[in-house]
């Protein structure tokens, strides 16, 4: 899996405003990094399957936690839908979100006891 893509200058010109800024130890290469994050989400890897190149796999995860928790996501996404970007930068694929296969019934049919998520070993529990 050596097709690896990584950001352009344009690209990294263009992010780089909305990441914070460094405090005392110098940061990781924030474009390897977020090339790194790219990668894995596009691809639907885990964290552990990360290529190499991108550095530790510890390191994207904890990155990427941390950006998402400072809502570094949200006005990098802002910043380019401002910009007027191409409708496939900023689109959310939900594929892969999993549902319980009751969620969609939002009516009860039969036992009035019963709720949605419970599981049939519960559902007759008293």
């Amino acid at each position: 899996m050596r097709d690896l893509s990584w950001l352009t200058d344009g690209q990294m010109a263009r992010l780089s405003p909305c990441f914070p800024k460094s405090h005392g130890e110098p940061r990781v290469d924030d474009r390897r990094v977020l090339s790194g994050i790219i990668f894995v989400n596009r691809n639907g890897l885990r964290w552990r399957d990360a290529p190499r190149e991108y550095g530790p796999h510890k390191t994207l995860y904890n990155l990427c936690k941390r950006l998402d928790e400072m809502d570094v996501f949200t006005q990098m996404m802002e910043g380019l839908s401002a910009q007027k970007a191409e409708p496939q930068t900023v689109m959310i694929d939900a594929a892969y979100l999993k549902v319980h296969r009751a969620a969609s019934s939002f009516e009860v049919k039969g036992d009035l006891e019963r709720l949605i998520g419970r599981t049939k070993a519960n559902m007759h529990r008293k």
